[in-house]
């Protein structure tokens, strides 16, 4: 996967406003979305993930607290600099995003040692990671993944300003 994307999976137990904090949390902190980079209207990305704007709106709330991201009004929002101290993660957040990633993963075919290998890759991202192949977008019928990505709505945003 060449552009960042959101992705919501509605069998999830985990909420739809936390899966899109957590991936655009972990979208900042790795860089992937650098500061003053522009984010999609509430609007827009809850249009893209097919879900109501007062649960895109909510994910950004709590990024906003988290001082991750940043909105003006008139500016958008837009990626915030990164804190200077080291962020403490949730175990058990860490946790049930395992969980999650596991589940679709098996409900893809993918047996361990896939899996296994498909979070080494993520973990080190590399010009010969194995992953090249591995997500085509279709996310199957029990994932209702929206892929909203991020670096075409970006080059959209930037044309309307």
């Amino acid at each position: 996967m060449s552009d960042p994307a959101i992705r919501v999976d509605t069998t999830s137990q985990v909420p739809p406003y936390e899966q899109i904090r957590a991936q655009l949390a972990a979208l900042i902190r790795t860089s992937r979305l650098v500061e003053g980079e522009r984010l999609p209207t509430v609007r827009q990305l809850a249009a893209d993930l097919g879900l109501a704007p007062g649960t895109v709106a909510r994910a950004y709330r709590e990024l906003e607290a988290a001082e991750l991201i940043r909105t003006r009004r008139g500016a958008g929002t837009r990626v915030a600099a990164l804190p200077s101290e080291p962020h403490a993660h949730d175990a058990n957040q860490l946790t049930t995003l395992a969980r999650d990633f596991t589940s679709a993963a098996r409900a893809l075919g993918a047996d361990t040692e896939d899996i296994l290998t498909a979070v080494r890759d993520a973990l080190d991202p590399g010009p010969a990671s194995s992953s090249a192949t591995a997500d085509s977008g279709a996310g199957g019928p029990k994932t209702a993944a929206v892929s909203a990505q991020v670096t075409g709505m970006r080059n959209g945003l930037e044309q309307q300003a």
